[in-house]
């Protein structure tokens, strides 16, 4: 299994949107961050320890990346690929006040 994976191919494959192309769609238009640092190509390379902040629709996630897959299986394959930070106590995403 690879230790880096493009980040609209992670963010499909991890279950965050329906398709590639809505993950490709969600980089380009600025609302993913890695690592607190605005990503706007879907090609940039996620590994794992990244933490990738998404606005989806009404709600901010905060996502660490704890693996890969190398093609899109059942939710309960993808969801070991993350991490939920958003509710851990203490955790701030960077710039936070």
């Amino acid at each position: 299994m690879s230790e880096r994976q493009r980040i609209d191919k992670w963010l499909w494959h991890a279950r965050m949107v329906r398709t590639r192309s809505d993950a490709a769609r969600l980089v380009d238009a600025g609302h993913t961050r890695v690592n607190g640092q605005r990503v706007t190509a879907p090609a940039h390379l996620l590994r794992s320890g990244d933490v990738v902040t998404l606005a989806l629709d009404r709600s901010v996630r905060v996502i660490e990346v704890v693996g890969f897959c190398e093609r899109r299986g059942a939710a309960r394959d993808a969801a070991v690929t993350y991490r939920t930070l958003e509710n851990n106590a203490g955790y701030r995403p960077q710039g936070a006040a």
